[in-house]
């Protein structure tokens, strides 16, 4: 399959960062890993000029596939699928919870725009009962390389990979890079590398806490900026100086430390006892 030259038909358009995979390998590999049944429906989102939405309708029972583009819709209307559906609209507007149960998620996004659809199928932190999420079973996500890196990130990792996108995702799912992907897959060809992500989606978050929107506020604050420390962090985000100095003493905690270097867990834990010294002020 000439993947590279049907794209050089397709009229790309940059504004909607479109690029093409055109690598038979890599459409491979997705569909390996989606390893989808006759009783699968499969959401895709950015089908573009179709070349693995081809894979999707014929392994899966359904394949719900949105896109914004009229002339990659018109591309793909030509598949004539009885189990494809297309759905015209950016799928920041769109309810997946209509879709029933146990989706699979395929996906070559736009990089600029990745944290905002992480966070719409997943939902935020504090957004415990997001509908989307509840009916998502597992993702796969081609994304920038360095955002994949952060998406796995641990306190361990890079400084400059962990973070607040790294905690938005692992809140809620098991993130694991599956893939290298690089830029030469692609017509227009980007200037950087990507790479696939698997992202199964979990029913309770990490963390068990009293109160999940102090949490992200927390967590917001710790982030802020990666050049100050935690204390000065937090007390720069309206926290009480004596109330932090205070929390981190108890946690054993060292103020000088940065953010990056807390684990989720070690931000639960802050989070909670913070909290509840606020409260007992």
């Amino acid at each position: 399959m000439d993947y590279y030259n049907r794209a050089r038909k397709f009229k790309t358009k940059k504004r909607l960062g479109q690029n093409f995979l055109v690598d038979k390998s890599v459409i491979d590999f997705i569909e390996d890993k989606a390893n989808l049944k006759q009783i699968d429906t499969v959401v895709e989102i950015g089908p573009g000029a179709g070349f693995v939405t081809e894979r999707l309708i014929k392994n899966a029972g359904k394949v719900i596939a949105i896109e914004l583009d009229e002339d990659a819709i018109e591309v793909i209307k030509k598949f004539e699928a009885s189990n494809l559906q297309i759905i015209h609209n950016d799928v920041l507007k769109v309810d997946f919870s209509q879709f029933g149960e146990n989706l699979k998620v395929v996906a070559n996004i736009p990089y600029y725009i990745t944290s905002p659809i992480l966070a719409h199928l997943l939902g935020e932190i504090d957004d415990l009962e997001n509908k989307n999420r509840k009916c998502i079973d597992e993702i796969i996500l081609m994304v920038q390389y360095e955002v994949a890196q952060r998406l796995e990130a641990t306190e361990k990792s890079p400084s400059k990979q962990y973070g607040l996108l790294s905690i938005l995702a692992q809140f809620f799912a098991d993130v694991k890079m599956i893939k290298k992907v690089p830029s030469k897959c692609f017509y227009p060809r980007p200037k950087v590398d990507s790479a696939l992500v698997h992202i199964k989606v979990r029913n309770k978050p990490l963390l068990e806490l009293t109160d999940y929107t102090f949490f992200r506020r927390v967590l917001k604050a710790a982030f802020a900026s990666r050049r100050k420390n935690i204390k000065n962090c937090l007390v720069n985000s309206g926290f009480d100086k004596n109330i932090v100095q205070k929390t981190l003493s108890e946690l054993k905690i060292q103020e000088n430390v940065r953010g990056e270097s807390l684990s989720v867990q070690q931000f639960g834990e802050l989070s909670e006892q913070l909290r509840k010294n606020l409260c007992e002020k």
